[in-house]
């Protein structure tokens, strides 16, 4: 997708998400690499007709099913996260900049979504993950994968609110 660019940092993320592709012994190709950069360079959580428009910029074929292909495979490599209340996705940026810590556990993903202006903070807090593994372990349930939801306000949003 030669027409398309993105930021340094986005670039970087993209290469590091590549080598994490080739580590699992996957490709990230040139469009699910492209998917994957619109993600990261929205300003909030991304919907898949948004990143379809987005393609269609470079790709003007492009179908819905494309993406969607695009997205199982970012979300089965844990490049990306699906924000349920949204119905929407934003980059992984903890395993794209390589701050996860734990190896054997589950990713401890949480979102905290601001009701006020639509902001997603990713939270990567193992005292929350651990917490529900120690809740679930009492019943005999092993957690795989979590997922927390909060909507509440940002600072800036809370701020102006109390003003």
């Amino acid at each position: 997708m030669a027409g398309t660019s993105f930021a340094e940092k986005t670039e970087t993320r993209l290469d590091n998400a590549e080598r994490l592709c080739a580590a699992h012994g996957s490709r990230l190709t040139d469009l699910r690499r492209q998917v994957l950069g619109l993600v990261l360079e929205a300003a909030r959580p991304v919907g898949a007709y948004d990143l379809l428009d987005g393609l269609r910029a470079d790709k003007k074929g492009a179908a819905p099913p494309t993406v969607y292909r695009a997205l199982d495979f970012l979300l089965e490599e844990g490049l990306i996260h699906k924000i349920e209340r949204l119905s929407a996705f934003v980059g992984c940026t903890h395993a794209l900049d390589g701050s996860h810590t734990e190896a054997g556990h589950p990713h401890a993903a949480q979102f905290l979504i601001c009701t006020g202006c639509g902001q997603v903070t990713e939270l990567d807090d193992h005292g929350i993950l651990h917490a529900l593994i120690d809740a679930t372990r009492h019943i005999g349930f092993t957690v795989r994968h979590s997922t927390v939801e909060a909507e509440g306000l940002c600072a800036a949003c809370r701020d102006v609110a109390t003003a």
